[in-house]
């Protein structure tokens, strides 16, 4: 396939689960990447660089911390600087972590994640917005918590409707040079951050250990669809279609990939 070929695509938070999925399917359909993450990530952004690779196209790395405006500066032009373009930013690096009653987080925790989710954001954008094409489009991955409100999560919900309304700023401020800005809102995905003790636990109190087949239970009832969570793929296959020109006149828009989970009533 051959959507995104002749074109350069920025992701952040591309060691693993989502962004690891989304280079590997831009890739796919022909784009070389930037990938960049944290230090710590390293080896496995080689592996995400690796599978680019094995799809016959080139992906230059580069470790930065997106609250670190210095790091990611560098990060992303020396990507440019190795690919000669810059097509694509897909602004994915995030966390949810540290969840609790609105009143009951620590300052540490809502600072945390407001400065990855919202102010990290703002931070690729700056980067990466002077070497952006005409013509180009940036992705922001927000979440349906980015649409509703979530118990014991108020600073992730917050981060997450935050991007909502820079990505609408930004379709404004870009329109004139046909860039296009727009919104991902994946609801539970089978990756890392889903899938781990902690969220099992919030799922299942009722007992004292619970698995991944007992949150499960749980999750699939949330949803339209008799699923439980989506795969990191089909949230890959939503930026594909917004950084594509399959979506040329899509701006401003919020696309929303949860098996339902919104809908249901």
């Amino acid at each position: 396939m051959n959507r995104m070929q002749h074109t350069v695509a920025l992701v952040t938070g591309a060691a693993g689960g989502m962004g690891r999925a989304h280079c590997r399917r831009l890739a796919e359909e022909g784009a070389d990447i930037i990938a960049v993450d944290i230090d710590s990530a390293a080896a496995e952004l080689a592996a995400t660089a690796a599978e680019v690779a094995a799809v016959g196209r080139v992906c230059v790395t580069g470790i930065a911390d997106v609250r670190d405006q210095a790091a990611l500066d560098v990060a992303v032009a020396d990507g440019v600087a190795a690919l000669g373009r810059l097509d694509v930013i897909v602004a994915n690096a995030g966390i949810y972590a540290d969840l609790g009653s609105s009143w009951e987080l620590t300052d540490q925790a809502w600072q945390r994640t407001v400065d990855i989710n919202l102010t990290g954001v703002w931070h690729t954008v700056r980067a990466a917005v002077p070497a952006l094409t005409d013509g180009g489009s940036i992705v922001i991955v927000s979440s349906t918590n980015g649409l509703v409100g979530a118990a014991s999560a108020a600073h992730y919900a917050a981060s997450k409707h935050a991007v909502v309304g820079l990505a609408r700023t930004l379709a404004n401020e870009l329109g004139p040079r046909n860039i296009r800005v727009n919104t991902v809102h994946p609801g539970s995905v089978a990756t890392p951050m889903i899938l781990n003790d902690t969220v099992y636990a919030k799922l299942r109190p009722d007992l004292p250990h619970p698995t991944r087949a007992d949150a499960a239970e749980v999750l699939a009832r949330r949803t339209l669809l008799p699923v439980p969570w989506v795969d990191p793929v089909d949230v890959s296959n939503a930026v594909l279609f917004l950084a594509s020109d399959e979506s040329r006149y899509v701006t401003g828009t919020q696309l929303v990939v949860d098996a339902g989970l919104t809908q249901k009533v």
